[in-house]
């Protein structure tokens, strides 16, 4: 099946790597166990090595899983990276615990693993952490990809800044792929600028050829209750309000109750993203150093993931 196929369904499992995650290994190998689990789409960032390695991963499962690349609007903390002021920093290693992606080490931050959860800041009560974000033009980092087989391009339209979003929206649009997503959230508008933000957005494009992810809080999914999935829903719910001709993701503290809270409180949706929980209970055998020398590993991995995939998917 195609994506629209998939998302006609109303079953698409869409995997979220990370849109700043550029560990290339890690990507490889959360693709592999999703892509043999049952996933629809991969998210990625937009990073060549990173595509690579998915596109190997899904080879390997000889899956016909499609990708998405994601791109974010300027302070966005999608694709925002952690700094340290070393000056400041009294090495209580509280910003290393709490790093899901164990990109803090000796006051300094792997970009490449860092994905802008912001999740270090709040712990330090030094201030000693600050977030930067990527200022390339977004037609300059989407250009170079399309030798690759991308399905989907995403912008994270996250903030409030619409000139910024309309440029940027305008880039991802250029790129040779039917599909588009538009990934939003009300942390910074409300409800009547969002969907005028939407509208807007989707002015000239044909019918069903745009995913709207409604983002409720952006990589909180750490837990797997309803708490977390909730503004995810509520946002889809507000979209659903207004006819909008789209297909709607929910996203943004996603996890296994995002698809049944969805069904029981009467939102429809064609489907989930999940990123924060998807890759936590899968973390632990993602970084054992034998993963690809051993078949428990690997095996104990996809089912775990089957299980999450099943229960969005039914």
């Amino acid at each position: 099946m195609n994506i629209q196929q998939i998302l006609d369904n109303r079953q698409c499992f869409k995997l979220v790597c990370g849109a700043g995650n550029e560990d290339a290994e890690q990507v490889r190998r959360l693709v592999f166990v999703y892509a043999l689990a049952g996933a629809s789409i991969f998210d990625l960032s937009a990073n060549e090595d990173v595509i690579m390695a998915a596109q190997d991963s899904l080879k390997r499962a000889k899956s016909e899983a499609a990708l998405c690349v994601s791109v974010g609007i300027a302070g966005d903390p999608h694709v925002s990276k952690a700094v340290i002021d070393a000056d400041k920093c009294i090495s209580c290693g509280a910003c290393h615990s709490v790093c899901p992606q164990n990109a803090i080490a000796d006051k300094t931050v792997n970009h490449q693993k860092c994905i802008g959860c912001h999740k270090c800041e709040k712990v330090c009560h030094n201030c000693a952490i600050s977030f930067v974000s990527q200022t390339k033009p977004v037609s300059d980092i989407l250009t170079p990809l399309c030798k690759y087989p991308i399905s989907v391009y995403e912008l994270h339209a996250i903030g409030e800044n619409e000139a910024a979003v309309d440029n940027d929206w305008a880039a991802v649009c250029e790129m040779p792929s039917l599909m588009k997503s538009l990934c939003i959230d009300r942390s910074k508008v409300g409800n009547e600028r969002l969907i005028a933000r939407i509208r807007r957005c989707l002015d000239g494009r044909q019918p069903q050829t745009t995913i709207i992810q409604t983002d409720g809080t952006p990589m909180s999914g750490g837990k797997d209750d309803f708490r977390t999935t909730l503004q995810a829903i509520a946002t889809a719910e507000l979209v659903t309000k207004y006819n909008i001709p789209a297909y709607i993701l929910l996203s943004g503290g996603t996890n296994s109750n995002s698809s049944y809270l969805a069904h029981i409180l009467g939102v429809p949706i064609h489907g989930v993203a999940i990123g924060s929980f998807a890759r936590q209970i899968v973390a632990d055998f993602i970084a054992d150093p034998h993963f690809w020398e051993s078949p428990d590993i690997i095996g104990k991995a996809i089912e775990r993931a089957k299980m999450l995939v099943k229960n969005i998917t039914g």
